[in-house]
């Protein structure tokens, strides 16, 4: 049995079945890995997927947990390579983060310059993805850290550190109805135009849906996406009503755009970073926290991961506080 062999049926399970898939994943021929597999099951003496014809059809009871073990041991073979690295004052490696397109156009790229100026030879991943699909990701080490947003309530993770909390900003074209009215629109005058906004508003726990509905409403999506330059984009058509995150609000967008006075109109929502606490994380990673929560001392984020401390985290600052964005014409 060897660490390959193990990352090979991990690969697999991720992959959903698809022995195509879980190669490229892996950077191994398809023959190369089924071999692999077969030899694995042999040492073994039991499958660990069930075939139909040439496929694999679904993991037997037994695959189940060794591919849970597996898990941890290649999680705690990274881990050694990453506790060996930071103890020898590597510079080199890759920092993987997922997050939001959100996060990634308009919050991380001063972070990550910082980082890369300390570490040159550090590569950075960014993987954008679905708020659903953070966590999923962070929870099967595809990643060092997760940047997540939830309005109000704490993420189900390992560890969450607060970065800033921000609010969402409601816009429309200069010649829109709602841009005349001389005063904040309350959410049943919002609700009477169809809405552009993230994808996220679909589900039923979405903190836009709820507000209008304790408001009395139903939310109308005319368009949903991931990324707030193609809400922009939508709302300049003429789709909808747009309703996204301050941070994606730039200088540019005045020429056109109208921002709805909104103030408490919306719940705050709060920018975390996710760690899972059985992962060593690199000397980078943590500067990476660093400078996105400069309120946060490294120190303590590295006891409290160590489980030296509890997670008791200062207030985080909002996001307007933190970069203010001149130029955007707001009604009186």
């Amino acid at each position: 049995m060897t660490l390959t062999q193990l990352r090979y049926i991990v690969a697999i399970a991720d992959a959903g079945l698809n022995i195509t898939l879980a190669a490229e994943r892996v950077h191994a021929t398809q023959p190369g890995l089924s071999k692999q597999l077969k030899q694995l099951e042999g040492e073994l003496g039991f499958q660990l997927f069930l075939r139909k014809g040439k496929s694999l059809d679904s993991i037997t009871t037994a695959g189940q947990q060794v591919i849970g073990r597996a898990r941890t041991i290649l999680a705690e073979a990274a881990n050694i390579r990453a506790l060996a690295a930071n103890l020898r004052n590597d510079a080199q490696g890759e920092l993987v983060i997922v997050t939001t397109h959100t996060q990634a156009r308009f919050v991380l790229p001063n972070a990550i310059a910082n980082v890369k100026r300390r570490y040159p030879d550090v590569g950075v991943r960014l993987e954008p993805h679905g708020d659903s699909e953070l966590m999923e990701l962070l929870g099967k080490g595809e990643a060092d850290l997760a940047i997540v947003s939830t309005a109000g309530q704490v993420p189900n993770a390992d560890l969450a550190i607060p970065l800033f909390r921000w609010e969402r900003v409601v816009v429309v074209p200069r010649t829109h109805a709602l841009a005349s009215l001389g005063r904040a629109p309350t959410i049943g005058e919002i609700a009477a135009y169809p809405l552009v906004s993230y994808e996220s508003s679909l589900a039923p726990e979405s903190s836009l849906r709820r507000a209008f509905v304790q408001a009395g409403v139903e939310p109308k999506l005319a368009v949903t996406a991931r990324d707030a330059d193609v809400i922009k984009t939508y709302v300049r058509a003429g789709l909808g009503v747009g309703v996204f995150a301050e941070m994606a609000l730039t200088e540019a967008d005045a020429a056109d755009l109208f921002v709805l006075p909104s103030e408490g109109l919306l719940p705050t929502c709060t920018a975390w970073v996710v760690l899972r606490r059985d992962r060593v994380l690199r000397d980078y990673a943590l500067d990476l926290i660093a400078a996105l929560a400069p309120q946060v001392d490294r120190r303590d984020v590295v006891r409290v991961v160590q489980g030296a401390a509890s997670a008791d985290w200062p207030e985080p600052p909002d996001w307007h506080d933190i970069a203010r964005r001149p130029g955007i014409v707001r009604a009186a």
